[in-house]
């Protein structure tokens, strides 16, 4: 289709394919049944006309053409809706094990970082064939971030994170667009996304060593001494953060929550209108000294802690091998 009706931009992944499917369906259906009302309109308005029929006949009430031009439009309609469903579930619903990658919109540009550490500004590379999901937020007004190769949009929103998922399947590079009015240069925040062979990917990945978002959010969890409340020792006064994420937490008000994302993002900006059951309210306010970025950071650090590896203040690697040297002295 594509190489024949240029108005569709190119096909870059299985969801645009099914994407463009349902769409060719519904075009498909609406033009046939809008070809069929003109055409009867027109041959009744002139088998009918009052030069032939002066004197108005009754009409004929046919139960079976009732039922008929009733249950056939509710069959399309009922198949276009599983359908549809069917397209949106897939698209908003990223398999087990997809890569995660974190978006911040900004006016205006598109921050964007990997799980190795590397960073890019209005630029994504993916491997192909490599499911990707995208957690998007932004920094100021709300954005769009929408790749039409790929058939798939979502919203970046000021406090709040949400996730869009694709694979790429078609090697090549594509259009990167806000498609929110942002602004007055919202007509410049455009990109481009760049679908790489694996191997290919690997070699671009290993051209900088930028430092992981673990490791960033590790620094910064010693930068801003959260260990001496959330560790385990005698200075205790918050909740120890090992194996915590993925879980319900209690809240002095009675709310159960899930220690996720959106929450851990909450406890940074507004510790008050979260705090924890059991806890006195010690959590300091980090509103305008965090970045999004290093929100982030720190999220993907607290993701990766097990139950108990919170009980000691993180080290870097260059620290930890330091202090290996030493005992080996």
């Amino acid at each position: 289709m594509e190489r024949w009706v240029p108005l569709f931009p190119i096909s870059a992944s299985q969801h645009a394919d099914q994407v463009d499917h349902l769409l060719y369906f519904l075009v498909i259906v609406c033009g046939f049944f809008a070809l069929l009302i003109f055409v009867l309109i027109i041959t009744f308005s002139v088998r009918y006309r009052r030069s032939r029929h002066p004197i108005p006949q009754p009409t004929k009430v046919s139960t079976g053409l009732e039922l008929f031009w009733t249950a056939v439009p509710f069959l399309i309609t009922l198949v276009m809706f599983i359908w549809g469903s069917q397209v949106y579930m897939d698209g908003e619903t990223p398999p087990q094990g997809a890569q995660d990658m974190y978006v911040v919109g900004k006016q205006w540009m598109w921050k964007i970082q990997h799980p190795e550490g590397r960073r890019e500004i209005n630029e994504l590379h993916v491997p192909e064939n490599t499911a990707i999901k995208l957690t998007l937020t932004s920094q100021d007004v709300i954005h769009s971030f929408y790749l039409p190769a790929l058939r798939v949009k979502q919203d970046a929103v000021p406090g709040e994170y949400r996730t869009l998922w694709f694979k790429a399947t078609r090697p090549g590079t594509y259009h990167l667009f806000c498609a929110e009015y942002c602004g007055t240069n919202h007509s410049k925040m455009i990109g481009r996304i760049i679908v790489m062979g694996e191997s290919e990917y690997q070699a671009w990945l290993a051209g900088e060593n930028d430092m992981q978002p673990v490791e960033a959010g590790a620094k910064l969890f010693v930068e801003y001494d959260c260990i001496s409340c959330h560790g385990t020792g005698q200075r205790a006064r918050a909740p120890a953060l090992g194996g915590l994420y993925g879980t319900y937490v209690q809240l002095a008000d009675g709310r159960q929550v899930l220690f996720g994302e959106d929450y851990i993002r909450a406890q940074l900006l507004d510790p008050a209108a979260w705090r924890v059951a059991g806890f006195a309210p010690d959590m300091p306010l980090f509103k305008g000294q965090l970045t999004e970025e290093q929100i982030i950071d720190l999220i993907a650090y607290i993701k990766s802690l097990t139950a108990g590896s919170a009980s000691a203040i993180p080290r870097s690697p260059k620290e930890k091998s330091t202090s290996a040297e030493t005992r080996q002295k």
